[in-house]
């Protein structure tokens, strides 16, 4: 199983940027894929997941009304589409992947599979 992150890059303040992560080598029947994040110096945080049945979402406070997670079930891909960006948006994104199970997977020892992660720096 490989999980693809893309997307990241150099953005001002205000700008967006929308990250993709594409799963392969597994099909999904549920479970769920998620974002999260990991600025310098800090532990890595959940920032959004989306479940392949059903499409429940669930968003951090702190991208929430910012940020939009939709997934492709037919490219077994996910996007992360991130809005009125801002310096402490700054870090590497990480995209997971659940195989099974049913709700939003919020907690990092939810995911089976992980990407290789995608920098996203904020400039002000």
């Amino acid at each position: 199983v490989q999980l693809q992150a893309s997307g990241g890059g150099l953005v001002q303040a205000g700008g967006s940027l929308r990250l993709s992560c594409a799963a392969s080598g597994l099909t999904f029947s549920g479970g769920g894929m998620g974002w999260f994040r990991q600025a310098p110096g800090k532990e890595r945080e959940f920032v959004a997941a989306i479940t392949w049945k059903g499409g429940s979402t669930y968003y951090a406070d702190s991208v929430k009304g910012r940020s939009t997670i939709s997934r492709d079930n037919a490219k077994n891909t996910v996007y992360l589409q991130m809005n009125s960006l801002k310096p402490e948006d700054t870090a590497v994104y990480y995209c997971a992947a659940r195989h099974y199970g049913l709700g939003v997977p919020l907690k990092e020892g939810l995911y089976d599979y992980w990407g290789q992660g995608t920098l996203v720096t904020v400039s002000s």
